[in-house]
């Protein structure tokens, strides 16, 4: 069965096990408690112990002091690798919420400047309206001006024609002013003398 990675992680994070009495440890212990609960002789401080039983437990001991020690050493070595570890990963942990607090400063950082960026595209294009906008009333002002002086000359010629209709023709000028010098007559109409000759006739 292949190890899922997540096993491998928790190998490397898992405390290392609880202690345990070792073996050489047991045996001494025993020793104290078979002389603790050893009858005393009468009127001495002594003791009526097992001798044999003693020694097979002190030889015992003795016999599993190497491997104890060489266990212990294993452990030591297992507790200073743990605690490598612990500080390697902890170690991990600040600079990667370093890194991500930086990240977070460079987004903050990207906003702000797009904000600006934004803000500044906007005033620009706010400028360049205002700009366009007098540019074309600027435009439509001379046009308009234009027209006035064109209309205006119009109106100058149509007022002209319209003086010329107005006025006589040269015939009719000739005309009134024959009839100024002869009193009103007009060429080929009846003269005063022949009024008065209608007038006996009456």
């Amino acid at each position: 069965m292949t190890p899922r990675p997540d096993d491998d992680d928790e190998r490397r994070t898992a405390a290392p096990d609880p202690y345990r009495m070792p073996e050489s440890e047991q045996l001494l212990r025993r020793v104290i408690e078979i002389v603790e609960a050893a009858p005393g002789l009468p009127m001495s401080a002594s003791v009526r112990i097992n001798k044999d039983e003693l020694l097979e437990l002190l030889d015992d001991a003795v016999a599993s002091l190497p491997e104890e020690i060489r266990n212990a050493r294993w452990l030591l070595k297992e507790r200073e690798d743990f605690t490598a570890r612990t500080k390697r990963e902890a170690a991990d942990i600040i600079e990667d919420a370093r890194q991500r607090v930086a990240a977070m400063v460079d987004k903050t950082e990207l906003a702000r400047a797009a904000e600006a960026r934004a803000r500044e595209i906007v005033d620009d294009a706010e400028a360049e309206s205002r700009r366009m906008r007098r540019e074309t009333e600027d435009f439509c002002d001379q046009k308009l001006a234009s027209f006035e002086i064109v209309l205006e000359r119009i109106r100058q010629t149509v007022a002209k024609g319209r003086d010329r209709l107005a006025a006589p023709t040269i015939e009719e000028a000739e005309l009134a002013d024959f009839a100024d010098q002869h009193d009103g007559a007009l060429p080929g109409g009846p003269s005063d003398g022949d009024a008065r000759v209608f007038d006996q006739d009456l």
